[in-house]
């Protein structure tokens, strides 16, 4: 058979990817024989494309996948995407209008049969390119969370808790985008850093006196000072004792505002004096609500000044701050205007910057809820990996506050709340049932359906996606399934740090709540994706490349071992496009590795001469094996991979397979051709995870296979005893080898010619079966054992024993000698420098400690070169 001398992803990927699922391998069902092993992904945003992030969550989560399928489980990886109410309505409106439609001209119906529309065009996309990755999901189990069971199942919760008392409707804080006209969560608002101005404005002090006075209030938001109603100061601040039960104006619409004292206030922060807004901001609001002060909400919904403000109204929030602050300074109430680092919130869909806002919204209680995800986290019932998130994830859960469930969109599940006539509402998982407890609630059985409304509200995308792990099963339609009983609780979780609160946590305690048990055990917290200078990779800086395009370039399999070389759990990845060229370096060393051995011809007469190396591997085999499991064990994917990586280039390509190969074009025997085919196996077994396609291609290329006699559902080999002894005493030999590399390297003596080889060794019998490897690998003519030192050789020591390199013949002496003379007289008068410096008292007594350490191991180190230049000398 011909073999290619180079490897070509393009060739592997496509055939392998559908030979696996042709013939079923990802596909997993509930076998009572089996152990089961289930990961659920998380599921991106059907509106999403691959990025460098799922390339590194989606590959550790196969590589696990991967590996429990190997080792016999029952794997079950269930995919699925997200309907990202938010980003996907945003999509939508935009489609609409370039087809000349608006959204507020359709109706609810209209825009859900446009959304769908969308969604079945384009929300597939990411799903299809993960497949290029080599992702091995079960994608008969593809999920959506807006399918109808899974809707369902969101229904089915609210009301739950509505009856429960853990749901209710009232007007709250919250983060507004004015653009999307709705509220957000936390995760999707993202922080800008900016830079913002500072505007220090007078408000006068009502007093009698005939002079007016004034105190300085500084603000960033000069246009939200229409809805003050106090300015607070700290009551241990002398400067304004003598505002105690005082008020002021506010600036241009000269309403009288009481001054209240908090302690909340900074003293040493800005004036001192904090003007207090609690329509417009979370601190302000805390502290109206303590200092029982009304609330004055000056904005619409799109970020427009309405009439409460009785200035600047109709106009945007920011063209009101270019006007007012105009109209301050012809006023003279502007003092100054600072410029200072800030953070603006921005919203992740929109780009519109977000307004703290009062509004009436749905909330979910989450304290009851959240003891026992706390309790299970912090007793390693479920283990964070790394550990290092437990300290974030507890003051999260021991500071948590209400959860605002309900987004002011058409795009998501609507909100089960039915109005009455009266405005009183009733909570129901349909219509139909809803129409009947509106009739008993009320006492009014003439109540018809249109006589009911709606709630208009959706429910936050995190309110379906708590319930992945239960609802992806169906377990709320039947509690009692197969699949439920049989997958759940999952196993081990991939995601990133930052949705450890968002849906790590929430998942943990749907799983507590709906199933009375964890939904997985396991949380694996990877980093984030960043370029060499340390920034977060995005489409706006230019610096992300494009997953696929590396996929065509390298491979999926250098892509993949490239993003895992340098990517421990919890540490973000410093991405360089050279960490994947080393991955496809890596794939064409094993390629070459193969092709060598498929390459020789055997001979079945001939004797094995290689039994060390045979056992050596073995042994050296079985000791990384056991370190590689560790590494899975304890979730550190990459230094697994790393352990690998080793052993594969280092201990078998490089070293294994030097020691046996015959010479060229010689035959080899049968028993080192087996034992060696044997080891590629079991080398390709534990690399499949990581790269699966080179491996899947190898394995079916090395000899004939069955019809599913396939890489993927092989066995995993299993731990072994391994020869401590044996692979101390090779690593010895192998550094022999290298030294002796080395010094060829500096005499320029050629690798082809041999040299000979004299130890001093009190034991000469250590040697005995490992004399041959270090003739073969370093180029030895004669070995012999000596008691004395070898004079005109190069010595070095290893383990205890002493090795000479006779140089008689191998170099020209002249030139040497004239070299090391050379080397010599620099090095002594690099050391009478130091020694002049540290002679100095007036530099030792003023030089730092480490400055003084640094010398006096210069010194140190040129003795000792001194002494070995000398030796080299004497030697020749």
């Amino acid at each position: 058979m011909s073999i290619a001398k180079k490897y070509n992803p393009k060739e592997v990927e496509e055939k392998w990817y559908s030979s696996w699922m042709e013939r079923g391998f990802f596909r997993s069902t509930p076998n009572p024989k089996k152990e089961p092993y289930t990961i659920v992904i998380p599921p991106p945003n059907v509106t999403g494309v691959l990025h460098m992030g799922h390339m590194l969550n989606n590959t550790i989560q196969d590589v696990l996948i991967r590996r429990a399928r190997m080792k016999g489980k029952e794997a079950c990886w269930v995919p699925g995407t997200d309907h990202a109410s938010i980003a996907t309505e945003a999509k939508v409106v935009a489609m609409l209008k370039e087809r000349g439609i608006e959204k507020k001209d359709i109706t609810r119906e209209e825009f859900l049969k446009y959304a769908w529309e969308w969604k079945e065009k384009y929300g597939g996309i990411i799903l299809e390119q993960l497949k290029k990755l080599g992702a091995s999901c079960d994608w008969d189990r593809t999920r959506f969370t807006m399918e109808d069971d899974l809707s369902a199942a969101v229904i089915e919760v609210f009301v739950d808790l509505y009856r429960k008392g853990q749901i209710y409707r009232g007007v709250r804080m919250v983060n507004w985008d004015p653009q999307g006209k709705t509220a957000l969560s936390d995760e999707e608002v993202i922080p800008k850093e900016t830079m913002a101005k500072m505007y220090h404005l007078k408000y006068e002090v009502v007093s009698e006196e005939a002079e007016k006075t004034y105190i300085t209030v500084a603000t960033s938001r000069p246009e939200t000072i229409m809805a003050d109603v106090a300015v607070a100061v700290n009551p241990n601040d002398e400067r304004y004792m003598h505002l105690h039960g005082k008020s002021v104006r506010i600036p241009l619409l000269g309403k009288e505002i009481p001054v209240i004292l908090d302690e909340y206030v900074s003293i040493d922060f800005g004036t001192g004096a904090l003007k207090v807004t609690p329509a417009h901001d979370l601190n302000d609001y805390e502290l109206g609500q303590k200092h029982n002060l009304p609330i004055i909400d000056i904005l619409n919904n799109d970020g427009t000044l309405n009439e409460k403000a009785q200035l600047y109204v109709g106009q945007d929030r920011f063209a009101a701050r270019r006007n007012i602050v105009k109209d301050l300074q012809e006023a003279d109430l502007l003092v100054k205007i600072e410029e200072y680092p800030s953070v603006l919130q921005t919203s992740e869909r929109t780009g519109a910057v977000i307004e703290p806002r009062l509004s009436m919204q749905w909330w979910c209680k989450m304290d009851k809820m959240a003891k026992p995800a706390l309790e299970s986290v912090m007793e390693d019932q479920i283990r964070l990996h790394p550990p290092k998130f437990k300290n974030m994830y507890r003051s999260w859960m021991e500071n948590i506050r209400d959860w605002c469930i309900s987004r002011q969109l058409w795009w998501g599940q609507q909100i089960p709340a039915y109005y009455l006539p009266d405005g009183t509402f009733v909570v129901a998982t349909t219509a139909e049932e809803a129409l009947q407890l509106a009739r008993k609630e009320s006492g009014n059985a003439e109540l018809q359906a249109s006589d009911l409304r709606q709630d208009e509200d959706v429910l936050d995308t995190w309110f379906s996606s708590w319930l992945w792990p239960i609802s992806v099963f169906d377990g709320f339609k039947d509690p009692d399934n197969k699949d439920i009983l049989y997958y759940y609780p999952t196993n081990d979780l991939v995601t990133a740090p930052e949705i450890l609160f968002f849906w790590v946590a929430r998942m943990i305690m749907a799983g507590y709540e709906f199933r009375n048990e964890m939904p997985f055990k396991n949380v694996y917290l990877t980093g984030i994706v960043r370029d060499a200078q340390g920034r977060k990779m995005s489409k706006s800086l230019g610096n992300s490349p494009d997953p696929l395009d590396l996929i065509e370039q390298y491979g999926a399999d250098g892509v993949r071992a490239g993003m895992l070389f340098s990517s421990p759990a919890g540490n973000d990845l410093l991405f360089d496009e050279k960490l994947v060229e080393q991955g496809r370096n890596f794939s064409n060393k094993i390629w070459n590795a193969f092709r060598l051995i498929k390459g020789w011809e055997v001979d079945e007469s001939l004797p094995c001469p290689n039994d060390t190396a045979i056992k050596w591997f073995e042994s050296r085999f079985n000791e990384a094996f056991v370190q590689i499991e560790d590494h899975f064990e304890k979730f550190r994917i990459s230094d697994a991979l790393l352990a690998v990586y080793k052993l594969v280039w280092d201990d078998f390509c490089s070293n294994y397979l030097e020691m046996i190969k015959p010479a060229y074009q010689q035959p080899i025997d049968k028993q080192t051709l087996e034992a060696t085919t044997a080891f590629l196996e079991r080398v390709l077994k534990v690399l499949h995870p990581f790269m699966p396609f080179i491996t899947e291609e190898i394995w079916h290329d090395l000899k004939e296979r069955k019809e599913k006699e396939y890489l993927i559902v092989s066995a995993w080999p299993k731990k072994d005893t391994f020869d401590k002894d044996l692979n101390a005493r090779m690593e010895s030999v192998l550094k022999v080898v290298a030294a002796i590399r080395n010094i060829r390297n500096s005499k320029n003596i050629p690798q082809t010619k041999a040299l000979d080889l004299a130890i001093k060794v009190m034991n000469q019998d250590g040697y005995e079966n490992f004399l041959s490897i270090i003739r073969k690998l370093a180029n030895i003519n004669e070995v012999q054992f000596v008691q004395e030192n070898v004079d005109g050789a190069i010595s070095f020591v290893e383990a205890g024993d002493e090795f000479f390199i006779p140089m008689e013949g191998n170099i020209d002496v002249e030139a040497e000698r004239e070299r090391l003379q050379k080397e010599l007289e620099y090095t002594k008068g690099f050391l009478e420098s130091v020694k002049k410096k540290l002679s100095n008292e007036r530099f030792v007594s003023g030089a730092p400690e480490a400055v003084i350490a640094n010398e006096r191991k210069k010194q140190a180190d040129a003795e000792a070169k001194i002494n070995a230049i000398e030796q080299s000398l004497a030697s020749l």
